[in-house]
Order: structure tokens, then sequence, then C-alpha cells
């Protein structure tokens, strides 16, 4: 088993995240998914869906969920999954961040969220002559 990871973004980010990181990397190591939240969309029914991808993905070693911006609609129903057991929710979701979580499949869900912060944070450098 495996720790499970649910991507919830506004629109289409987090797809775009995963096919990018697959095209990387050549695989998805981790059972993954994701949820686009668009404006139009009924936080309830958004929130229904989630909690069908975290019923599925959580094999009995957990779910990280990541999502974009902390304070928005993903983000908020990204955290209402708390509730679930095994549950770790990160706002900020960003290439390096998503890279890093799939680099290390074998680790269990607090070593995972240690990763994933770790490499949101050493992913952003500010690039003034050379990195």
């Amino acid at each position: 088993m495996a720790v499970g990871l649910l991507i919830i973004t506004h629109n289409h980010i987090g797809e775009d995240l995963l096919g990018t990181a697959r095209s990387m990397l050549g695989q998805l190591p981790l059972d993954t998914a994701w949820l686009a939240v668009s404006q139009a969309g009924d936080p309830d029914d958004l929130l229904n869906q989630a909690l069908v991808q975290h019923r599925r993905l959580n094999t009995g070693d957990g779910v990280l969920v990541l999502t974009d911006m902390y304070g928005s609609t993903p983000s908020n129903i990204a955290t209402r999954l708390l509730q679930q057991p095994k549950t770790q929710v990160i706002a900020g979701i960003n290439l390096p961040m998503l890279v890093r979580v799939l680099n290390y499949p074998q680790l269990r869900l607090h070593e995972l969220v240690n990763k994933a912060i770790s490499g949101g944070h050493d992913g952003i450098v500010l690039c003034e002559t050379e990195c």
C-alpha cells in the first residue's frame, strides 16, 4: 500500500501539473486523482466528488491532498476532507512540490507531507542574472 494523492485546484491547474510531472517522470508512482473546481461548480457537489476520490485513494496509508491557493474554494473543499482519517492537506501546490512528492512514493503520510513542503519551498528561487 501507499499514500494516495488527491489534487484539488482551480480549473485544470491540477491536471496540467500532473501531466507535466508524468512527462518528466515517465509515470506517476502514486495512485493519483485530480478535481477541477470552476467558478460555476456547486461546492457541495464538488465536495461529494472529492469524497468519492478520497475513498478510492485511501487504501489504508492515507491521502495527501494538494490544493492551490489557501482560502479559495478548492482549498475550502480540501480542508473539509480533514474530517476523513489519515488525511493531510497542503495549500500552495507547485510543480517542484508535486515532483518531490512523486519521487518519494514509499514514504509514510507524515514524511510525505514534509517532503512536499520542502519541495515547494526549495522550488521557489529568485533568478536575477544566474540561478
